[in-house]
């Protein structure tokens, strides 16, 4: 008598696996019978389909952790993030008023050097010292 997709229905409604199911002997034809989850949940309170024990070590033993190389944490170097978009914001500024003709080609190679060793703290600086120079 073949029970192997019964034993897979009673693993699947008693949320064990198939290796847990057990059954007895002396009740292997009303198993047979068994078709709905009901049946099968019956047949567990009556003790004609028996879950065994978990066999194994019982307890948990935690894990030490470990400080791999995923788990380091370095400072993040912002000094380079705001470099990139105060340069950026500049270069486009400085862009545009060439393009409108408020500055020469000549002054635009000029400004662009004093972008890039930072003498512009943000775009209103720069307007404001465009005024200076």
């Amino acid at each position: 008598m073949q029970l192997g997709k019964k034993k897979a229905l009673a693993a699947k409604v008693l949320g064990v696996g198939k290796n847990r199911i057990f059954f007895a002997d002396g009740s292997l034809n009303e198993i047979k019978e068994a078709i709905t989850r009901q049946d099968i949940l019956d047949l567990n309170k009556s003790g004609a389909i028996q879950v065994k024990e978990v066999k194994g070590r019982k307890t948990k033993v935690k894990r030490k952790h470990r400080r791999g190389v995923g788990k380091v944490k370095k400072r993040v170097n912002t000094n380079k993030k705001e470099y990139a978009t105060i340069t950026r914001k500049l270069r486009t500024f400085a862009r545009h008023l060439l393009k409108t003709g408020k500055i020469e080609k000549e002054k635009h190679g000029e400004i662009r050097k004093m972008i890039r060793a930072r003498r512009f703290k943000s775009k209103r600086h720069l307007n404001e010292s465009l005024e200076e120079i």
